[in-house]
Order: C-alpha cells, then sequence, then structure tokens
C-alpha cells in the first residue's frame, strides 16, 4: 500500500517536472520553486473543497484507505458504509475527494525534497569561490531543509484531522500550517526572482506590511475557526446577524479550543448561540483587516516598485467581500465558499510579497534572504 501510495506521489510530482522541463526559462530551480508554489495554492484550494463537501472521513484511516491506496480496491468497504448511512461521511465520491487530496499533498511533498536536494547540491558545488557563493547565496539550503521539516509536521497534522475524528483545533492548525507553507514558498520563490528597483521610501511600510500579514493570519484562523465547526451559516443577514448587530452570543464555548465537534467542552452538544458568536467575531473583524490592507494596499500604489503588489490587493481584498458576503446572501455556494478559501490564500500570498519588497528598499535590515537578491538584482550576470 505505501509503495502504491508513493508512486502516486511521484506520479503528481512527475507531472510539474514536465512542466519546468519544457520551460523556456534558463533558472530550471527558480521554475520549479514557483510551480511548488502554484501547486501548493491548488492544494489549499482542493483541501478547501474536501472539506466543504465533508469529505475529510472520506477515508476513515490514513494514509490509504480501508487499508488500501484507492477507493477502488477498498469499493466493498466503502460501499456498506455508505449504504449503511447514505448521507455520512463516507461515500464512494467522497473517498475519491479524500484520497485525491492526498495524492495532490503526497506530490507537492516530493516537489519540496527535490528542492531541497538540489539547493543542497548547489551550495556545495558552487561554495569555494568567495565571489560565485555570493552569487549563488540564494541557493542556501536551509530554508529548503525547514520546508521539508515543515511539510513532514503538515502531514501529521493531516493524519491527526482524520485519526481525531476532524476536532475543529486539529482541522484549524492543518488549514494554518498549510498558509504557513505557502507563505514560506512564497518568499522562497522571491529570493529566486529579480524584483524592479524599490524606493527607499518602501522601507517605511516594513514594519505596516508585518502588522497586516499578522492581521490576515488572525482573520484566517478565525475564518477556518467557522469553517471546521460548520458555523458559516450562523448568520443569514446583513449587516445584523437575527436581526441585530451584537446577537445573543456563547463566546465561552465557541471559542473553547480542546472539544469535539459540534459538543462543548463537557460533552454538550454545542449551542447555535456559540455558532452565532463564532461566525460574528469572523465577520466583524473582516472589516478591521479589510480596512487596514486597503490602506496599506493605497500606500504601495504611491511607491515606486510596490504597485503592481498594492494594486492586486485592492482586487483581492475587494473579490474576498465580494465572496464572503454572497456565502451570506447566496446560502453558502460550494463554489464561492471555495473561492473565499482562494482569496484568503491569495491576500496572504500578496502580503508576503509586499513584505519581501518592502526590505529590499535601501536602510532596511534583510530578514530571511532578502539581501541577496538585491545584489541579483543589481548584477547583470547569472
Amino acid at each position: 500500500m505505501l509503495i502504491q501510495l508513493g508512486s502516486m506521489g511521484l506520479l503528481v510530482a512527475l507531472l510539474a517536472f514536465c512542466v519546468v522541463w519544457v520551460s523556456s526559462d534558463t533558472n530550471k530551480y527558480r521554475k520549479l520553486v514557483w510551480v511548488t508554489l502554484f501547486l501548493t495554492f491548488d492544494l489549499i484550494m482542493f483541501g478547501a473543497f474536501t472539506r466543504l463537501t465533508d469529505s475529510g472521513l472520506g477515508c476513515p484511516d490514513w494514509p490509504g484507505c480501508y487499508g488500501h491506496s484507492n477507493p477502488l480496491q477498498a469499493h466493498a468497504h466503502i460501499s456498506a458504509a455508505q449504504e449503511a448511512m447514505p448521507t455520512g461521511p463516507v461515500t464512494v465520491m467522497k473517498a475519491w475527494i479524500e484520497m485525491t487530496h492526498r495524492y495532490f499533498a503526497m506530490g507537492v511533498g516530493v516537489l519540496i525534497i527535490a528542492l531541497m536536494v538540489i539547493a543542497w547540491m548547489r551550495w556545495f558545488k558552487t561554495r569555494k569561490p568567495a565571489a560565485t557563493a555570493q552569487r549563488e547565496s540564494r541557493f542556501s539550503p536551509w530554508f529548503p531543509t525547514w520546508l521539508f521539516l515543515f511539510v513532514c509536521l503538515q502531514g501529521a497534522f493531516g493524519a491527526w484531522t482524520v485519526t481525531q475524528k476532524l476536532q475543529p483545533v486539529i482541522v484549524t492548525t492543518h488549514l494554518l500550517l498549510g498558509l504557513t507553507l505557502l507563505a514560506m514558498l512564497t518568499w522562497l520563490a522571491a529570493r529566486q526572482t529579480r524584483h524592479s528597483p524599490v524606493a527607499a521610501g518602501a522601507g517605511a511600510l516594513a514594519k505596516p506590511a508585518l502588522a497586516g500579514l499578522l492581521l490576515l493570519v488572525l482573520q484566517i484562523a478565525l475564518g477556518g475557526w467557522v469553517s471546521t465547526n460548520y458555523a458559516a451559516l450562523a448568520c443569514t443577514d446583513f449587516p445584523a446577524c437575527h436581526g441585530a448587530l451584537v446577537p445573543q452570543m456563547d463566546f465561552a464555548n465557541g471559542f473553547t479550543l480542546w472539544r469535539h465537534l459540534g459538543m462543548t467542552a463537557d460533552g454538550e452538544f454545542l449551542s447555535f448561540q456559540a455558532l452565532t458568536a463564532i461566525h460574528w467575531t469572523h465577520r466583524s473583524f473582516a472589516f478591521v483587516v479589510i480596512a487596514f490592507v486597503v490602506w496599506l494596499a493605497c500606500k504601495a500604489l504611491r511607491t515606486e516598485g510596490l504597485q503592481n503588489t498594492g494594486r492586486w490587493l485592492l482586487i483581492v481584498v475587494g473579490l474576498q467581500l465580494i465572496t464572503g458576503l454572497s456565502t451570506i446572501f447566496l446560502n453558502w455556494p460550494l463554489a464561492i465558499a471555495v473561492a473565499h478559501n482562494g482569496g484568503a490564500a491569495a491576500l496572504l500570498l500578496l502580503l508576503v510579497m509586499l513584505n519581501y519588497k518592502t526590505r529590499l528598499a535601501p536602510g532596511v535590515s534583510p530578514i530571511l534572504g532578502a539581501r541577496p537578491v538585491i545584489a541579483d538584482r543589481l548584477n547583470p550576470h547569472p
């Protein structure tokens, strides 16, 4: 079973390697980083689809499906579970959705291993001459190695998501770790890419950009808590909630972390007031995040070297507001709910890129390898 599962992961990675191989980009490592980033973004979107279709337990064991590598081999077990509970968490379709998500995740894992191996090979190859080592410092293997360790941690939480029966705190942590992996890959991709010169005034946005990123992470955590507790329709009117700006809510039980899905810490059923508290908090804090990100994007639009990032921030935050409101007024359609998750990931990517670019400004202290890109940008040689 493990060999068959590994083969599926290798097959997904092989398709990505083919894209890199046929690419006209002469820097294949940089292309591989961007392809891995793209697939990780897609994996997050598909993970949202898996969660929103209630397919997280489509195969109730891990890493296989009833001890097999695919739902075809486990068809008898799945059919028996579906017959016993037709609307339950185990159906043929949900099993395929869950296993496809796992195949996709294994493929991304293989790509990250490849990034780590290539980085170590380049590092040992170019570290002897001082000038060459400086030019190749963006191939430092330490960051890809941290990526590999991080993806192992993410895989462990993926397993716990299943074995702990979708416990909200585990599922939300799994989501946050996936988005952190996306952020790390974005930073690595930024290191490999030549950027336009950034005005000295961009340094003044370094701290606000970091604050905006932290606010977004908190909002994503709140959104993940809404999704994992199935509280998206706890308020179906807007701007009021159940006809009041501040409805009756149960914050204590709603935000108790260590409890089973749909239950309080005492084992009672979670009240509707608790679900309302979860939804209302995410909705209310969204306006704080939107206001700050819009202000930050407007500042970026007036700063040389940051205009394109600022423009995309405004576009994505506008779309995110539209999809968020649409999930309420249109009764949570699946496609829009998945798009709302994707919008959050896109905002995270853009804010990470903005943080990177502000640290290219003269006089700003570099972090996590931002400075080598400046040297690379000023050096016309590959």
